[in-house]
C-alpha cells in the first residue's frame, strides 16, 4: 500500500519564481509540484498538493489530511511565525509532519527565526531552496517506514 502524503503550501508561494528570487529562487510552485510528483511516484507515494493564501483554508487542509493522509509536508510561509490556529490544527491532526522553508529562516530577519508550528511537527528543513521540499518528502517517507505506517 502506498503512503498518502499531503503537500501543503502557504501564503505567497503561488508567486514563486517572481517573488524575491534572492531569497526564494526562480523555481515556480508549479515546477516544485511537478518535481515532488515525480519523486512521490518514484517512491510509491500518493501525493496531493494544496496551496492557499488563506489561513483558514490551510487549517481546513490540515484537518482534511487528518482524515486520509499518512503524513504532511507543509511550508506554512509567514503563518508559521504566528498562526496558532495552524499550529493547533497540526497538533490535532496527529500525523508525522515535516515543515519546510525555502530560505534559511535563521539567517534572515529576527521575526523569522522562530516558528510557532515547529514544536508540533516531527522535523524542519530550511534554507535549501526547492530542495527543502525534496528533503522533507524523503525524510517523511523514511519516518513513515520506521513507524510501520500505514
Amino acid at each position: 500500500m502506498a503512503y498518502k502524503i499531503s503537500l501543503i503550501h502557504g501564503p505567497n508561494l503561488n508567486l514563486l519564481g517572481k517573488r524575491e528570487p534572492a531569497h526564494y529562487g526562480t523555481v515556480t510552485l508549479g515546477e516544485i509540484d511537478a518535481r515532488m510528483a515525480r519523486l512521490a511516484e518514484e517512491r510509491g507515494v500518493q501525493l496531493r498538493t494544496f496551496q492557499s493564501n488563506s489561513e483558514g483554508a490551510l487549517v481546513d487542509a490540515v484537518q482534511d489530511a487528518a482524515g486520509w493522509a499518512d503524513g504532511i509536508v507543509i511550508n506554512p510561509g509567514a503563518y508559521g511565525h504566528y498562526s496558532y490556529a495552524l499550529r493547533d490544527a497540526l497538533a490535532a491532526a496527529n500525523l508525522p509532519t515535516v515543515e519546510v522553508h525555502l530560505s534559511n529562516i535563521h539567517a534572515r530577519e529576527e521575526f523569522r527565526h522562530k516558528t510557532v508550528t515547529a514544536p508540533v511537527v516531527t522535523g524542519c528543513v530550511a534554507g535549501l531552496g526547492w530542495r527543502s521540499y525534496e528533503c522533507g518528502l524523503v525524510a517523511l517517507v523514511g519516518i513513515l517506514q520506521d513507524k510501520g505506517r500505514p
